[in-house]
Order: structure tokens, then C-alpha cells, then sequence
């Protein structure tokens, strides 16, 4: 992941009281999710925790309703991501902490997931999504 997107905005970083934030992310690509950590890591710092999954299953017994935020990848092995979306549900997480990624066109992932179904979907491969995800980031950091 490169781009201008991805730097932290000077001086915006914000602050959540009590514990840091849970960002729970599954997905097959730790490249991904590695670059993502050192992103959460420059903007938010200790505001955020921040867990890899690359099995579904072994993500699955790590979701609850402690979970600030899912980032789920709907390409996922084993079972897809969207099994894995009812699952963590059913787990306790709300529909409006997960965000589901893929490399997808969004207007295909907004007819599998039409709103309200989940926080947002996000497109991996846009950058104007990724601007549109780190806003939803800022916004569940500030959260109190």
C-alpha cells in the first residue's frame, strides 16, 4: 500500500480514554495487515490494539462485543468472509463495527451488504475508499 492516504494527518491524533480501541483484522494478506498495523500504530499509537487473523476460525473465538471494530476480508479460505460476518454477529459484535474489504468494485459489495447491513464496505484497491476508511477509523478512536 503506498500513497498520500496513508500518512497520518499532522498533528490530528486522537485521543481515546480508558483502553485502547480493539481493530480486530482478518484477512489471507499479512502484507496487508502489516501495513495497516503500521498505519493504526503512526496515527493512533496506544489509542489502538491491533490483531491479525489470517484463519477464519482462529478469528472467530478471538471476536466479542469488547471488539471496537472488524476489518473483514470477504475473500477469506475456508469459510468466506460473509459466513464469517454472521458468525461474528453472533458473537456479539454489532453490524456497525464491522467493515468488510475486498478487492471487489463497491457498487458490488453495496448489493451484498446494502446499508445498515455493517459499518461500510471498502474497496482495497481505491484510494478515495481509503481515505473514506481512515475517517470511520478516527471516528471509533475518538469514540468514547
Amino acid at each position: 500500500m503506498s500513497g498520500s492516504y496513508l500518512r497520518p494527518v499532522s498533528g490530528e491524533t486522537p485521543v481515546a480514554a480508558g483502553r485502547p480501541k480493539r481493530v480486530v483484522f482478518v484477512d489471507q494478506s499479512a502484507l496487508y495487515a502489516e501495513s495497516w498495523r503500521a498505519v493504526l500504530a503512526c496515527r493512533y499509537g496506544p489509542a489502538v490494539s491491533f490483531e491479525f487473523h489470517r484463519d477464519a476460525s482462529e478469528a472467530l473465538e478471538a471476536l466479542g462485543p469488547d471488539v471496537s471494530l472488524l476489518l473483514l476480508d470477504l475473500e477469506l479460505p475456508l469459510f468466506g468472509g460473509r459466513e464469517l460476518f454472521e458468525l461474528a454477529k453472533e458473537r456479539g459484535v454489532t453490524n456497525r463495527r464491522i467493515v468488510i474489504l475486498s478487492s471487489r468494485p463497491a457498487e458490488e459489495l453495496h448489493l451484498l451488504f446494502p446499508d445498515g447491513s455493517c459499518l461500510a464496505v471498502i474497496n482495497k484497491t481505491e484510494p478515495n475508499q481509503q481515505n473514506a476508511f481512515l475517517m470511520i477509523l478516527d471516528s471509533i478512536v475518538k469514540r468514547h
